[in-house]
């Protein structure tokens, strides 16, 4: 699993919830037009993940999730997170949880929330620090992991 890249994850993700919140709602708790909320927390999520994106490819450092880093970003979003792109994945899976109106994509939402905390950005925390040292150091104990 640990070659999954997080976009496609974040696709498997969605689908697993459209299918649950489809076959087993358990509890359908928001209706039309309060779903429309959740388009809301998608586009803004995505558009954090983009603009976090943006910001990498300016530095000119890879996006890959298991390639070595080229260039220590810190500034733009990297000011607030030190994780924009899962931050803005994560924002996104709520937004589509909400926008179904069903308990049970929650599940799938911690799930998703979960793995990128535990496995994803804990690889990647541990590939920076090997790589900028204290740099990397000095900004973890100054910038929060997720906001």
């Amino acid at each position: 699993m640990q070659r999954l890249l997080p976009p496609f994850l974040f696709l498997i993700c969605v689908v697993m919830m459209v299918l649950l919140s489809t076959d087993y709602p358990i509890i359908r708790f928001l209706q039309y037009p309060w779903t429309l909320i959740g388009i809301l927390d998608l586009i803004g999520g995505l558009g954090i993940t983009l603009v976090a994106g943006i910001q990498f490819m300016r530095a000119k450092t890879n996006l890959k999730t298991f390639n070595k880093p080229d260039q220590f970003v810190t500034s733009g979003l990297f000011k607030f997170s030190r994780n924009p792109m899962y931050l803005g994945f994560a924002i996104a899976i709520i937004g589509v949880a909400i926008y179904l109106g069903a308990l049970s994509p929650f599940f799938i939402c911690i799930l998703f929330i979960v793995i990128a905390d535990r496995w994803y950005i804990a690889y990647e925390e541990r590939v920076m620090a090997d790589t900028f040292g204290q740099n990397y150091m000095d900004y973890k104990a100054k910038v929060r992991r997720w906001i």
